[in-house]
């Protein structure tokens, strides 16, 4: 917004203090207005240099068989429909409901949607609900996704996670190295009883400050997955939502939709 050229309608008792102006008069809204972060920043140049150098050396090891490598991400589905481009006669053209419900009854959803599941732990008992949450990790060198689940991502259910990733590999006798990034939920105190008590046999490897994105290779699975699941497709019901993410999943074990490049 360009800013008026005369002072007509402020009075000079509106003016505020006679001090040098730091910035022309004449200037957009845009240029000085700042953006939020929407937590894909750039990482720096040096961390993102550190942190190949040692996944290069976790995956030759891997690769010789000393350890087995996961990488390991969590992303969100939406209920409503994800817009994606595409083309349409006029007269044909689809309306999806992107946003039908309000800020507040998205907020009373997803609280009767903990309600159920804090108290049932079961998805048939869960009838509310907007978004779903998926834990992953793909094992280096093939296309296989461990997956669960849940329709919120907290400690609780990322301690769960980890005893079935390593009930599928605690009899191998090799140890599992998990990439994580460094969001506060990995960090979280509530997973030290569970790492110890797999101690020497899972450990974590944190990637330097925002490289997720860029050194994580399960990121660009979570984007096909999203489009297989989501794309201009709007489910009435969480469940739904859930039993469509599922076959996705399990289709993938056999059908790979995305190819990991090693």
């Amino acid at each position: 917004m360009e800013l008026p050229r005369t002072g007509h309608g402020v009075s000079p008792t509106d003016w505020g203090p006679a001090w040098p102006r730091e910035r022309p008069l004449r200037i957009k809204k845009k240029h000085i207005s700042y953006y939020r972060p929407t937590g894909r920043l750039a990482p720096a140049p040096a961390d993102l240099a550190y942190g190949s150098l040692e996944l290069a050396a976790l995956e030759y090891q891997a690769r010789r068989g000393e350890i087995i490598l996961l990488y390991e991400d969590e992303t969100i589905l939406w209920r409503f429909a994800m817009l994606r481009a595409g083309w349409w006669r006029t007269v044909q053209r689809a309306r999806l409901p992107t946003r039908p419900l309000s800020q507040s009854q998205i907020k009373r959803e997803e609280c009767l949607k903990r309600q159920a599941w804090v108290r049932h732990r079961s998805w048939s008992r869960v009838t509310s609900g907007v978004l779903l949450s998926v834990i992953g990790a793909v094992q280096y060198g093939t296309s296989k996704v461990f997956y669960k689940i849940v329709p919120h991502f907290d400690a609780q259910e990322l301690r769960q996670y980890l005893h079935q990733v390593m009930a599928t590999f605690s009899k191998i006798g090799k140890e599992v190295v998990m990439v994580v990034d460094r969001s506060g939920i990995h960090r979280a105190h509530k997973l030290d009883a569970t790492l110890e008590h797999y101690h020497g046999k899972l450990r974590f490897h944190f990637l330097p400050a925002h490289c997720g994105h860029h050194l994580n290779p399960i990121e660009g699975f979570w984007r096909v997955m999203k489009d297989t699941i989501s794309a201009g497709r709007c489910f009435g019901t969480l469940q739904q939502l859930y039993q469509r993410t599922r076959r996705v999943l399990m289709a993938h074990q056999e059908r790979p939709i995305y190819v990991f490049r090693w």
